[in-house]
């Protein structure tokens, strides 16, 4: 698993990595996320502070040595790793569901006769 660094300065070596977890009952699961182009990584910050600067104080994390991390990723397809991203979306509101329903179909452009 290869690392990319988000913006910003970074060290030379990733070492051990604060990682993103949910927790489910009694396991503690890492938190897989999409890049811009829907791709599916993992996300680790070199600081507990920078991890609850871009996902909050309330968010869980373990630490683990990048090639843990990489182990545990591989195995569900995931082979990049994202090293203190900067997020750009807020989380939305668990009861926020998203859906689309259009009212009626589009018109046609005047003057535009349909075949």
């Amino acid at each position: 698993m290869e690392p990319r660094h988000g913006s910003g300065p970074h060290p030379t070596s990733t070492g051990r990595l604060f990682v993103p977890v949910g927790k489910r009952r009694s396991v503690h699961l890492i938190r897989l996320f999409r890049t811009p182009l829907g791709g599916r990584t993992v996300i680790g910050f070199t600081s507990r502070a920078r991890l609850a600067g871009e996902l909050g104080d309330d968010q869980a994390c373990v630490e683990l040595a990048e090639p843990t991390l990489g182990a545990l990723a591989e195995p569900l397809g995931v082979t990049r790793l994202i090293v203190d991203p900067h997020l750009v979306a807020a989380p939305l509101p668990a009861q926020t569901i998203l859906s689309f329903t259009p009212d009626r179909l589009p018109r046609e452009p005047e003057g535009i006769t349909p075949r």
